[in-house]
C-alpha cells in the first residue's frame, strides 16, 4: 500500500511541474482578484474568533509556526506552545494517542472546531486526533481560547477551545513535496498542489499523505493515511468551498500503560495489551512474587489495533453584501467507522451471549473480540455579521444531528468452531440532536472603550438504548441502556475592554457556560439506574480580568482568572457492578490562577519568548472513597467503600505550574526554534495519594531549518527536529485506583513513559 501510495504522489508531483512549466503567468495577473479572495476567506475565519478589542484570554498560532512543526507529530504537540496547555500521549512520540489539557480540564471540556464544525465526538465529547491523520498540514491558522470562550458555531467552549481553520485557497499554481524520517522509524511522505485562480473563478487544492512509526511504547505502532481535497468558487463579493479531509488510521493498543514495577524489570518500553502466557513463548515477563524475581514465557497477539477511518465533509458559503453585512453558512457531513481487536486470556464465555448456552457453560477460553461503531454526523451552521464605524454584530445558530450504533463480535475463541460463535455479544444505539442560536455584539462606546455581550441559547436530546459491553448476571444478562435525556442551557457572557495610549489593553468578562453528561457518565451506571442516580449536567462561572501591553518590539500579558463549577463530574471511588470507574458530581469546585505571557524581539534576527501558568484546583467538602471487598452494600449488595473526608483537596491532572521559554532565531534562512516546558507535579485522583501522582518535568525540545531557493523550485527546506534534547525521563500521562481487602489498602498506578532523546529529519520542495 505504502509503495502505490509513493508512486501515486511522484506521478502527481511531476504532472504538476509540467503544468507550471506550461501555464506560467504574470506574477501581477489577477492581483485584484487574488486580494479579494483572501479578504473575504479571512471573514470565515474571524466571525467564529475573538479579537484584540474581546475580553477573551486567547493565543493564536500563526502558519509559519504550523509549518515547523508538521513533520509527522500531532496537534496537541503544536498546541503546547501555548499558555496553560499540556500534551499527553501513549505512544510516547506525539504520534497517536495525543491529548491536550487546558488549565487542568479534561479533552471532554475541550470545544475542538475546524472552520466552525464542531469536531469533539458527540458521545464521548473528546477530540480524537489520530482519527484525522495529518491534519496539522492541512490547517491554516488555530486560536486557543481559555476559560469558557465565546459562542461559536458549534457547541458551547466548557474551559477552553481550540478553533482551527483549513489552509486558505491559493490564487496562484503551486505546491509541495514533503519527506520526513527519524528515531523509531518515523516516517511521512507527503504531496500537496494548489492549481490557483483557473478562469477568473475556479481554483483546487488537494493533498496526500502517509505517517508511520513503530512508536516509543512496544507494540505502539502508528499506520496512518490521510486526504485532503479544497475546491473553491470566486464570484467577487461570493466564495463556495468544497472541503473534504480525512483518512485511515491504525495504531497499536497502548491504553493500558504500565507499572514502575514492571517498567523498571521489562523496561520502559512495556506495556501488557495483547500480551499472554504460554509454556513455550518467545519473550520474557518479568515480575515480583514474594519478594522474588520471577520469570515468565509469554507471546504477543500481533493485530491488537484500534482501526478507524473518518471523512469530514464541508460545503461553505461566504457572500459579502457590501461593507457593512457578510453572510457565512456552512453544511457538514462526517461519516466514521472504526474498532478495536483486543486478545483476551481465560474469559468466561458464558458472559458472551452470542454463544450457546449449551456450549459456554463452565468454560473459560483465550478468545479475540472486536468492538464496533459506525457513526453518521450530519448538520448546518450559519451566520451573519454587521460591522459599522463603533459596531460590530454577528447572530446565527447551528443544528446537527448524530447517529452511532455499537456492537461487538468474536473472532475466534480457542476451541469453538465458527459456527458457534456468530452473532453480537453486545449492540446498542446512540441518538444526539444538537441546536444553538447566539448573539454577540462588539460596541465601541467611548474612545478606548468597548463593551462585548454574547448570548447563546443551546438544545441537547441525548438516547441511548440497547444492551452495553458489560456482563451484570445470569438473570439479566448484559448491561442494559436506557437513556433518554434532553437540556436547555442558556449560556450569556458580558465584558469590558479599554485600550489606553494604543498600546495598552485590559479586560473584564464574566461568562457562564454549561455541559451535559458524557455517553460513560450515563451508560456505566446500570445499578444505580433505578437510584435516580444519573448525573446532573455541569455548569461554570468564569471570570477573565487581563492586561497586554503590545509595542513593535515587546508585547507582555497577564490574565486572572476564576472558575468556579457547579456539579462538576469527578471520579470520587466509585465503581460500578462491572468496576468500571464512575463520574459523579460533586456541589462546587474551582480553579483560579494567574497566566503570564511575554515576547520581546531582541533584533530582527532574534526573538525571546515566554508564558508561565500559576494556579489552585480544588474540591470543596469532597468524600473519596475507596472500595472495601470486606464489606458489602452500595452496589447490589456486592461490596462497600471505605470514606474519607477530604475536606478542601486538589482537582486530579491539575499541575500547580506550568512555564515555558521559547528562543526564535531566524537570519538568511536558517532558523533555530528552542522551546522548552515545566509542569509541576501531578495526582491521578483527587484523593492527593502520593502512590498514584505525576513528577514534575521539564523537557526541551530543539527546531532546526534552512531554507534556500533553486532554479527548478520556489524554495527547498531543510529541517531537523530534536525531541526532549536532554534526555529527561519522564511520563506525561497516567491513571490509578485504589481498593482495600483485610484491612490493607493497595495502590494500582499506570504510567505512560516518553521517548528518551529522538529526532525528526525533513526536506520539503515547493515548487
Amino acid at each position: 500500500m505504502k509503495r502505490i501510495f509513493l508512486s501515486l504522489a511522484a506521478a502527481a508531483l511531476c504532472s504538476a511541474a509540467q503544468l507550471r512549466a506550461e501555464e506560467k503567468q504574470p506574477a501581477n495577473q489577477n492581483a485584484g482578484d487574488s486580494v479579494r479572495m483572501y479578504r473575504l476567506q479571512e471573514v470565515e475565519v474571524t466571525t467564529t474568533r475573538a479579537t484584540p478589542t474581546t475580553p477573551v484570554a486567547y493565543s493564536d498560532i500563526r502558519r509559519e509556526e504550523i509549518a515547523r512543526n508538521s513533520y509527522g507529530t500531532d496537534i496537541p504537540t503544536l498546541l503546547a506552545l501555548t499558555p496553560s496547555m499540556i500534551a499527553t500521549n501513549e505512544t510516547g512520540i506525539g504520534i497517536g494517542g495525543t491529548a491536550v489539557r487546558l488549565r487542568g480540564t479534561d479533552p471532554t471540556r475541550l470545544n475542538v472546531t475546524i472552520n466552525g464544525v464542531a469536531m469533539n465526538n458527540p458521545d464521548s465529547h473528546s477530540m480524537y486526533w489520530y482519527d484525522t491523520p495529518d491534519l496539522v498540514s492541512a490547517v491554516g491558522s488555530i486560536q486557543v481560547q481559555r476559560g469558557a470562550g465565546i459562542s461559536t458555531n458549534g457547541t458551547g467552549a466548557f474551559g477552553g477551545a481550540v478553533n482551527m481553520s483549513t489552509d486558505a485557497l491559493q490564487t496562484e499554481f503551486g505546491g509541495d513535496a514533503s519527506l520526513s524520517y527519524g528515531s523509531y522509524n518515523t516516517n511521512k511522505q507527503a504531496v500537496h498542489i494548489s492549481s490557483g485562480l483557473m478562469g477568473g473563478h475556479w481554483t483546487l487544492d488537494a493533498r496526500l499523505t502517509h505517517i508511520g512509526s513503530e512508536g516509543y511504547i512496544d507494540r505502539g505502532a502508528t499506520d496512518l493515511k490521510s486526504y485532503m481535497f479544497q475546491a473553491g468558487y470566486y464570484n467577487g463579493n461570493t466564495m463556495l468551498k468544497l472541503i473534504s479531509f480525512g483518512g485511515k488510521a491504525k495504531t497499536g493498543l497502548t491504553y493500558t500503560g504500565a507499572t514502575k514495577e514492571e517498567m523498571r524489570l521489562n523496561g520502559r518500553r512495556f506495556h501488557t495489551e495483547g500480551m499472554y502466557y504460554t509454556s513455550n513463548g518467545p519473550h520474557s515477563y518479568y515480575y515480583m512474587k514474594d519478594g522474588e524475581r520471577q520469570r515468565a514465557t509469554v507471546d504477543y497477539y500481533d493485530d491488537q489495533t484500534d482501526n478507524y477511518l473518518q471523512i469530514n465533509n464541508q460545503l461553505m458559503l461566504s457572500h459579502r453584501f457590501n461593507e457593512k453585512w457578510t453572510l457565512n453558512a456552512t453544511g457538514f457531513y462526517t461519516y466514521g467507522y472504526g474498532f478495536y481487536k483486543q486478545y483476551k486470556d481465560a474469559r468466561t464465555l458464558s458472559e458472551y451471549l452470542n454463544i450457546p448456552t449449551d456450549v459456554a457453560a463452565g468454560k473459560e477460553a483465550d478468545l479475540v473480540r472486536e468492538k464496533i461503531m459506525r457513526n453518521h454526523l450530519g448538520g448546518l451552521n450559519a451566520s451573519a455579521a454587521y460591522s459599522v464605524r463603533k459596531l460590530d454584530l454577528a447572530f446565527g445558530g447551528s443544528y446537527s444531528y448524530y447517529s452511532c450504533p455499537h456492537w461487538g463480535v468474536l473472532d475466534w475463541v480457542d476451541g469453538l468452531e465458527g459456527s458457534q460463535i456468530g452473532g453480537r455479544w453486545y449492540d446498542n444505539d446512540v441518538d444526539k440532536h444538537d441546536a444553538n442560536l447566539f448573539a454577540r455584539a462588539n460596541w465601541s462606546v467611548a474612545k478606548g472603550l468597548r463593551l462585548f455581550a454574547d448570548l447563546q441559547y443551546r438544545y441537547v436530546s441525548y438516547q441511548a438504548w440497547g444492551v452495553n459491553d458489560n456482563y451484570v448476571s445470569e438473570e439479566v444478562g448484559m448491561q442494559p441502556i436506557d437513556v433518554d435525556k434532553q437540556y436547555h442551557f442558556f449560556n450569556p457572557r458580558a465584558g469590558v475592554s479599554y485600550t489606553l495610549a494604543e498600546r495598552n489593553n485590559f479586560y473584564l468578562s464574566f461568562a457562564v457556560a454549561q455541559k451535559e453528561p458524557t455517553r460513560s457518565d450515563f451508560t456505566d451506571r446500570y445499578m444505580f439506574a433505578e437510584a435516580n442516580t444519573y448525573p446532573s449536567s455541569e455548569k461554570l462561572y468564569d471570570w477573565e480580568l487581563g492586561y497586554q501591553y503590545t509595542a513593535p518590539r515587546l508585547s507582555l500579558g497577564v490574565n486572572l482568572y476564576y472558575m468556579k463549577y457547579k456539579d462538576q463530574l469527578v471520579p470520587t471511588g466509585r465503581i460500578n457492578d462491572g468496576y468500571d470507574a464512575l463520574n459523579d458530581n460533586v456541589p462546587d469546585s474551582y480553579r483560579r490562577g494567574v497566566e503570564l505571557s511575554a515576547s520581546w524581539r531582541a533584533t530582527g534576527w532574534f526573538t525571546v519568548g515566554a508564558n508561565a501558568t500559576f494556579s489552585q484546583n480544588r474540591i470543596e467538602n469532597y468524600t473519596h472513597r475507596v472500595v472495601d471487598y470486606d464489606t458489602s452494600g452500595d452496589v447490589a449488595g456486592y461490596y462497600g467503600y471505605h470514606t474519607v473526608e477530604m475536606g478542601t483537596t486538589r482537582l486530579s491532572y491539575s499541575p500547580k505550574t506550568i512555564a515555558a521559554l521559547l528562543l526564535d532565531f531566524h537570519h538568511k534562512g536558517f532558523e533555530a526554534v528552542f522551546h522548552t516546558q515545566y509542569v509541576s507535579k501531578q495526582y491521578f485522583t483527587n484523593y492527593e495519594n502520593p502512590n498514584m501522582m505525576l513528577d514534575a518535568y521539564c523537557v526541551t525540545n530543539l527546531n532546526l531549518a534552512y531554507t534556500f531557493r533553486t532554479r527548478s523550485a520556489r524554495s527547498v527546506r531543510l529541517g531537523l527536529m530534536v525531541n526532549n534534547l536532554f534526555n529527561t525521563e519522564y511520563e506525561s500521562n497516567g491513571y490509578g485506583w485504589s481498593e482495600a481487602y483485610e484491612g490493607t489498602q493497595t495502590d494500582h498506578a499506570f504510567y505512560f513513559p516518553q521517548a528518551p532523546l529522538n529526532v525528526l529529519a525533513n526536506v520539503t520542495v515547493k515548487f
